[in-house]
């Protein structure tokens, strides 16, 4: 090999010529190679493109990507060089999504707890009642977030695992997100990385909501001037019901989890900014779709306003959300690298299906704070 006059003491030259022909493979398909270089880690294969560069990078991103480098391809004094440098990952602190595991697995089992009747306060031992309702809701919430875990890992794109957030609230807890690091190489893949997540996370909260309502439902007296909460069920949940032929009215807290994740589905469908169902729009219309984008923080909004002033009831999740999307919509969505691969039928026909189900799981007034 020319053009090698320096490289890591730790390799070889047998080594190297591994490294190169590793990805030569890839490579040659695509780009007629008459040299290859080895500077400091880096490989260069210099050559001529038998494909457009797009094509390139969309078609060797992901392959590139899955053996830990990341790809580039430029000019140099005439000459088209194709780099392959290697991804340097910061070592994840895994620690740190234990730890806030750990921790929600104790906020969620207070709330369970409560569901059961439990005053924790004056007894303790009964904490472990809400242990079920813990596992049902970690169960849904972490299935959505591998989703889109593994579809990332899928397309060679970088992602961290799930962290789930602690919160006081009274499913205890804010959810849990993962976080994406470096480019979405192409629509394909924005698409199958969002799709992937709300899909996965019905069809836990389907199995868990069956598994709740075949349990018998908790029924307990609370002390006048309790804050209780209302729930509105969705059609997907009713449909359940009638197949159980149970009853919405009271029910176990696992089933109140699949309740929970059908509103988490709904909530990450709304199509618009950096959403699930943002993304999934995004992958599906190109740049046409920052028009709905931008619609839907008006659409909640007017949304809130009928349910508030109209139907005279809690509309404050949907003026909550309208604000909240507005952010989001304003600051864009990222490019892919490659924007010009339109969806094939299958996934256009796929993303349509993921918004129905998301209109299965969508009620007008999902919750509202009743005083006993």
């Amino acid at each position: 090999m020319e053009k090698n006059d320096s490289h890591p003491g730790h390799l070889d030259d047998q080594q190297i010529e591994a490294l190169v022909m590793g990805l030569y493979g890839d490579v040659h398909p695509f780009f007629k190679v008459y040299e290859v270089g080895y500077v400091d880690g880096d490989i260069y294969f210099y050559g001529v493109p038998t494909a457009d560069k797009r094509i390139i990078n969309n078609s060797l991103w992901g392959k590139f990507a899955a053996k830990g480098y990341r790809l580039a391809l430029v000019s140099e004094l005439g000459e088209d060089v194709l780099i392959a440098s290697p991804i340097h990952d910061v070592p994840e602190r895994i620690w740190i999504n234990v730890v806030l595991a750990i921790a929600t697995v104790f906020t969620t089992m207070f709330a369970g707890a409560a569901m059961f009747g439990v005053d924790i306060f004056s007894e303790p031992s009964g904490f472990i009642k809400g242990l079920p309702f813990t596992l049902a809701i970690m169960f849904v919430l972490g299935s959505h977030e591998m989703g889109h875990y593994m579809a990332a890992k899928m397309h060679g794109m970088r992602t961290s695992l799930p962290y789930f957030i602690p919160f006081p609230t009274f499913i205890g807890t804010m959810g849990a997100v993962i976080k994406h690091r470096g480019i979405i190489p192409n629509r394909r893949a924005l698409f199958d990385v969002a799709v992937a997540g709300p899909l996965v996370g019905i069809v836990a909260s389907v199995i868990v909501t069956f598994i709740g309502l075949s349990l018998p439902p908790v029924e307990f007296t609370s002390d006048p001037g309790t804050i209780m909460i209302d729930i509105q069920t969705p059609l997907l949940f009713d449909s359940i019901t009638k197949i159980m032929g149970s009853t919405s009215e009271m029910m176990h807290p696992v089933a109140f989890a699949g309740w929970v994740g059908m509103l988490v589905t709904v909530l990450n469908l709304l199509p618009s900014g950096q959403l699930d169902g943002g993304h999934i729009m995004r992958a599906m219309l190109g740049e046409r779709a920052r028009k709905v984008s931008l619609m839907m923080p008006m659409v909640l909004g007017a949304l809130a306003l009928y349910v508030i002033f109209v139907l005279e009831q809690n509309g404050g999740i949907w003026l909550f959300w309208s604000f909240f999307l507005l952010l989001f919509a304003l600051a864009g969505h990222p490019k892919p690298l490659n924007d010009e691969i339109i969806l094939d039928n299958k996934r256009m026909a796929l993303g349509i299906l993921t918004f129905i189900l998301g209109i299965l799981c969508f009620t007008l007034v999902p919750l509202t704070l009743v005083m006993n």
